[in-house]
């Protein structure tokens, strides 16, 4: 593994996150938002807002999977990002966030809630450090990360980016 990726993971305490890539919890607010204020679709109390860096390596990828709430990122360092995004109607877009905005890169971009969405490394051999508020505050019980057949089934015309962005 390249030595600037060793030293972001040991120096940023990172470890291994679900969907693929490296991830710690930075912020987590200390006040709490009631059930009955999130409306239906949560359970239980979530804070107000979390957020985490987050570590994607060239030779990994962060697989399709979505969370109720929207998600902002935030472009640091290394190569830039390709976001691919599947709306809840089944509509594919893709996003690049980093910070050559004449090449149509963004340092910032917000996921909406229930869209499904992955993310890779443009550049080979290298890595992009991002960071992702959540608000209200991530809690796994509103993360769901899908398996390939499941998602092929759902939006089976997108098909090409859903086998290369899920594994099974």
């Amino acid at each position: 593994m390249n030595g600037t990726i060793q030293i972001l993971i040991s120096g940023l305490e990172l470890e291994p996150h679900p969907e693929g890539g490296y991830f710690r919890e930075t912020y987590r607010s200390s006040e709490e938002i009631d059930e009955i204020g999130l409306g239906p679709k949560y359970t239980g109390k979530r804070n107000f807002s979390t957020c985490i860096y987050f570590l994607l390596t060239s030779h990994d990828f962060s697989a399709f999977h979505r969370i109720k709430q929207d998600e902002i990122w935030h472009f640091y360092d290394g190569s830039p990002l390709r976001l691919h995004v599947i709306t809840p109607a089944g509509d594919y877009s893709e996003y690049l966030i980093g910070r050559v905005l004449d090449q149509g890169q963004v340092p910032q971009f917000v996921v909406p809630g229930g869209c499904w969405f992955a993310a890779e490394v443009m550049n080979q051999n290298s890595y992009s450090l991002v960071g992702c508020t959540v608000s209200p505050g991530f809690d796994f019980k509103d993360f769901e990360l899908i398996s390939r057949k499941e998602l092929l089934g759902m939006f089976p015309e997108q098909a090409k980016i859903i086998a290369r962005m899920t594994r099974d």
